[in-house]
């Protein structure tokens, strides 16, 4: 493929972290999560295996640090099949054109996100007013505006299959963003959630930092659509999950993954929905 890609004006280093900068977690034999920075990326794939996926692609400027990890687990001079969107936040593809020129692999995304990623559209600003912490008072730092991945980016199939990875399917999650997907194995009702749910309260700075478990809604200060939203999270909860991976926040599993989806979905306004802020009580999209 030769295209012509690029980031939006906006694009930058975030000089956010965690504890967990660094912590690879092996959730299942074939699912790795990698956290870099504040955010989760994962790959599908036992480690040394032929044939894997990447799911997400990170923070700006952390393309080497993938790159690295992705050759400790499968090898030198190994590359993905594809690389799986759930959205296209700053967080979740701040390496992919770097990863995309060094790979040459097409990237799958839901096509209502597509505006997002072909440079057309920009995300809503992210909401400083929203009720929370201090990270929620920062994100007007925060890259909005769209990237273009011209023709690398490739719609996720309708019939719910997810390319390269035929136990998975395909979940619309909207909400945290129109194009919102997660994805579901139902032999072992493993779930990646993306940023449908996350298991860490991530608009404030000192949960943030000391990633703290706690299953909380999507993250405050990016979300525009709240009753989407909810019923995303009801939706994946129907699922009845017994292993998850979120955008942010370390993995879950068992009565406790359980326990708190159920909380979660009982008491969302209370959880995740903000007393106040810009797209409390409207749908931007």
């Amino acid at each position: 493929m030769d295209q012509e890609m690029n980031y939006g004006s906006d694009y930058k280093y975030i000089p956010t972290t965690s504890v967990n900068s660094g912590l690879g977690i092996e959730i299942l034999p074939d699912i790795y999560s990698h956290t870099i920075q504040i955010v989760n990326v994962v790959y599908v794939g036992e480690k040394m295996a032929e044939k894997f996926v990447l799911i997400d692609a990170g923070m700006p400027y952390s393309a080497d640090k993938i790159i690295e990890m992705t050759e400790e687990r499968f090898g030198e001079g190994r590359k993905p099949s594809a690389i799986i969107l759930t959205h296209g936040h700053f967080d979740h593809v701040g390496a992919l054109i770097e990863l995309i020129e060094r790979w040459d692999i097409p990237v799958y995304a839901h096509e209502l996100e597509f505006p997002y990623l072909t440079g057309e559209k920009n995300y809503p600003e992210p909401d400083a007013t929203v009720e929370g912490g201090l990270v929620a008072k920062m994100s007007p730092l925060f890259p909005n505006e769209s990237i273009d991945l011209g023709d690398y980016l490739k719609p996720l199939p309708d019939d719910g299959t997810v390319p390269h990875l035929p136990d998975f399917r395909w979940l619309h999650t909207p909400g945290h963003s129109v194009g919102h997907v997660s994805l579901f194995r139902d032999k072992d009702k493993l779930l990646l959630a993306g940023d449908a749910f996350v298991t860490v309260r991530q608009d404030k700075l000192y949960k943030v930092m000391t990633q703290e478990v706690e299953i909380s809604g999507p993250p405050r200060y990016l979300t525009a659509d709240w009753e989407a939203s909810k019923q995303s999270v009801e939706r994946l909860a129907a699922l009845q999950p017994k292993f998850v991976v979120t955008g942010h926040g370390l993995p879950m599993s068992g009565e406790q993954l359980g326990d708190s989806l159920t909380y979660l979905v009982e008491n969302f306004t209370e959880i995740a929905i903000p007393d106040y802020g810009e797209y409390v009580d409207e749908e931007y999209y």
